[in-house]
């Protein structure tokens, strides 16, 4: 059977100066900072002796080998930027999130897309803008992460995108509702130029229960397309890409708990973690139908049936984990959907550099580290208040365990 992460996690985070997070990262406490500090002679001399580094993102592990010297540089430098939280960073972004589209073939109720709140016409990011943005990013990022608020492989030229990724020394992150996972040149991308992870969401072990949330979901078209990108896997001898199975426990699935990790061994995936369910950017009222009964898989603590409300949040997004969405806008966060407070666009006439290292991108980071409730995205917060750092509870490594 497989094996649980949540005590390796613990193995991974000794061995960076913290945990290298995507969602988990955003969620940082006043402890974890200094902790990381104490640990930072242990890291240097990974990095400088051997050139690897070993984390987790939202409990999938990553070891980095034969880091370059701009990426063992700039993870140092961002090691400074954790304690201080500098409006003009002294690193580049460590990790970055690139929204490949913006539109959805789902209407997820708590989804800015589905419901029809993202005030941007719907796009696919240019792939020259993309390269470009590599161009000047991917030789010191540790992670990337491919998805925002659309539907990755709805991408025309997804091929171009993961053959211009695999340019660089890079753990990779792709997160999918698998409903075109079938289509021959979906399949043929992931294994010619595959991500690190492949990351599935499947919320409901049967079609009833899956499209109670992912609205207009069938699990058929999903599972078919593990079965094939496994059996390609085997085929070719490739590990990659791990295909995760990501499951979030609420009201009207929690009953369907105690059989997913089966269910995921059955159909081929070779990674399953558990997730809570996150509040977007708007009041947290609609959300109070699809919170599970159990405590442990709940986001929050709640006394009284009101949210409890932590002082110890230390947002790092705007200091080293920027999103950059399909239109080119460049944000602190992912939950700024709109771009209500953009550091600015990439264009042709400005560069990557030119917005992150700039006048109005140095003005957010004031009032994020300062006056963070004048920002809506911040004041409604999904990180803030969490008891833990990361989004996910539970992961387990099925590979060897998968059926043939």
């Amino acid at each position: 059977m497989g094996k649980t992460l949540n005590d390796e996690r613990l193995h991974f985070a000794r061995l960076g100066s913290t945990q290298v997070r995507g969602e988990e990262g955003r969620s940082m406490r006043e402890e974890e900072r200094w902790g990381s500090f104490l640990r930072s002679p242990w890291i240097l001399g990974k990095l400088l002796l051997a050139g690897r580094y070993g984390f987790s993102f939202d409990l999938m592990p990553v070891e980095l080998k034969e880091m370059s010297r701009k990426q063992r540089v700039n993870l140092l430098r961002y090691g400074l930027n954790l304690i201080y939280r500098r409006t003009h960073p002294w690193s580049w972004p460590i990790h970055m999130q690139l929204e490949l589209t913006n539109y959805c073939n789902l209407k997820c109720p708590v989804c800015p897309t589905g419901l029809a709140s993202l005030n941007r016409r719907p796009i696919a990011v240019d792939v020259a803008l993309y390269e470009r943005v590599l161009e000047e990013t991917g030789p010191r990022l540790l992670t990337l992460a491919l998805y925002a608020w659309g539907e990755p492989l709805l991408h025309p030229r997804l091929s171009e995108i993961l053959k211009i990724t695999q340019k660089y020394n890079m753990a990779t992150f792709l997160s999918t509702n698998g409903q075109n996972l079938d289509d021959d040149r979906v399949l043929e991308a992931l294994i010619r130029y595959p991500t690190t992870y492949l990351i599935v969401a499947l919320d409901g072990l049967t079609d009833e229960t899956n499209s109670r949330f992912r609205v207009g979901a069938r699990l058929e078209p999903a599972l078919t397309g593990v079965r094939k990108l496994a059996k390609l896997k085997k085929d070719t001898g490739s590990p990659s890409p791990i295909i995760h199975m990501r499951y979030l426990v609420m009201k009207h699935n929690q009953h369907e708990y105690s059989r997913v990790k089966e269910f995921a061994e059955k159909n081929m995936f070779d990674f399953l973690s558990i997730r809570t369910l996150s509040p977007i950017d708007s009041p947290e009222a609609p959300y109070a139908g699809y919170l599970p009964d159990a405590e442990e898989f709940r986001a929050f603590a709640y006394d009284s049936g009101r949210k409890i409300r932590r002082q110890d949040f230390l947002c790092m997004n705007a200091f080293s984990y920027p999103t950059m969405l399909s239109n080119g806008w460049v944000v602190s966060c992912e939950q700024d959907y709109n771009a209500q407070q953009p550091y600015g666009v990439v264009a042709q006439d400005r560069s990557f550099a030119d917005v992150w290292f700039g006048k109005s991108a140095m003005e957010i980071r004031k009032t994020i580290r300062d006056a963070p409730a004048r920002y809506s995205f911040c004041a409604n917060c999904p990180y803030a208040d969490r008891p833990i750092s990361s989004c996910s509870i539970a992961a387990y490594d099925l590979r060897g365990s998968t059926s043939a």
